[in-house]
């Protein structure tokens, strides 16, 4: 299905260590948690609080393993920082990931976010853009996008997540059409398209030609449901259980694959699923996952 020379397969640290709640998986190392992803059968990882800060000696870890980094969340203010400021972390972060050797960078724009907020339902509560504070988000990821692709050769790619200013459907097609396809990409995360009710399989349709970076996440919909009828928010959710890896929710990935791969995607298929440890064992999930990956694609 797909090429194996242009998609690999990474794995987030998030099963193992949350960076939002760092009481789940505070028993487990960086070391426990990058051997696993190697055992279960994965290359590459995104970046976790646990993570060597120092590129060398990530860099020596990693390769111990046959592992590499492919990309790294960086919170955007576009809306409530100058771009000065923003920029300038940016820059840090990209001379971080240049030096690790990835080639994505994964922007979610954090101003007004619900997302860590323990205690704030996470549906009906989201800040929801007026018409006017669309542009600067709208340039500023442009001119940042620009910044990586030709200093540092990094694409931007864009992490629409419950509890943002780009959550819905409506909001990532904003972005999208508004944004310049050679510096702003997308990455599609199948879990947040439907947690929010959005159909996973008619987003990758649309922009097939716009995403460089995939995670997939599959979800628990009673769980979901439960969150939204009782009013709970996104962290809570996740404590629940709300989010788990493909092939053990209800996200039909057989079509999602057969799209991303006739449409030629190349770069990294990443399993983020993020759950609590001591409920669902990291490595048993990462090498379910990882066993499910290699029957519905072949990879």
């Amino acid at each position: 299905m797909f090429d194996e020379t242009k998609v690999k397969l990474g794995i987030a640290p998030i099963g193992w260590t949350n960076d939002d709640m760092p009481d789940l998986g505070g028993e487990n190392t960086f070391e426990q948690c990058v051997s696993e992803m190697a055992l279960a059968g994965f290359s590459g990882t995104e970046v976790g609080n646990k993570y060597p800060k120092d590129p060398q000696k990530l860099k020596k870890a990693l390769e111990l393993r046959h592992m590499q980094i492919c990309n790294q969340w960086f919170s955007g203010f576009l809306l409530t920082k100058d771009f000065e400021t923003v920029e300038k972390d940016f820059r840090s972060q990209l001379s971080f990931l240049k030096e690790m050797g990835a080639k994505i960078i994964g922007v979610s724009e954090q101003s007004y976010s619900i997302q860590g907020q323990m205690e704030t339902p996470v549906f009906g509560r989201k800040r929801v853009l007026k018409d006017e504070e669309w542009e600067p988000l709208l340039t500023g990821l442009d001119r940042l996008g620009k910044i990586a692709k030709e200093e540092y050769g990094i694409s931007l790619t864009y992490h629409h997540h419950m509890g943002t200013v780009i959550q819905d459907a409506w909001e990532v097609d904003r972005l999208m059409e508004n944004t310049d396809p050679r510096y702003v990409s997308l990455l599609y995360d199948t879990g947040h398209f439907a947690y929010c009710g959005v159909d996973p399989l008619e987003m990758v349709r649309k922009y097939t030609d716009r995403i460089r970076h995939v995670h997939l996440k599959d979800i628990r919909p009673e769980i979901v449901e439960k969150v939204k009828k009782e009013n709970l928010s996104f962290l809570a959710g996740v404590r629940l259980g709300a989010f788990t890896v493909p092939g053990d929710g209800s996200i039909d990935f057989p079509p999602i694959f057969q799209t991303l791969s006739e449409a030629g995607y190349e770069g990294y298929l990443l399993v983020e699923a993020e759950q609590d440890p001591q409920k669902a064992n990291p490595l048993e999930y990462a090498v379910k996952a990882r066993k499910y990956i290699k029957e519905t694609t072949g990879l």
